[in-house]
């Protein structure tokens, strides 16, 4: 099932292996306003781990991932 919503900033983290993927989005996150969506894509498979991790450790909310290709699209809402 595809998530379907719409974002505000987009990151494309294809390629990048972990923990690049967290660590730039760690990054884009900090200069987005509170309420904001990150769309982060990445093919690395441990960004279906590291990615809602790091939500948790942060206060950002991890809002779902659907399958894109050659990875997946990840929506992250800046705490």
């Amino acid at each position: 099932m595809g998530l379907v919503m719409d974002w505000d900033v987009e990151l494309d983290c294809l390629g990048l292996l972990c923990p690049l993927p967290v660590l730039r989005a760690r990054k884009r996150l900090l200069g987005m306003t509170a309420g904001q969506v990150l769309r982060v894509l990445a093919s690395d498979k441990m960004a279906a781990i590291d990615l809602p991790h790091f939500c948790v450790e942060v206060g950002h909310d991890y809002l779902g991932a659907s399958a894109i290709e050659g990875g997946s699209a990840y929506l992250i809402r800046r705490g």
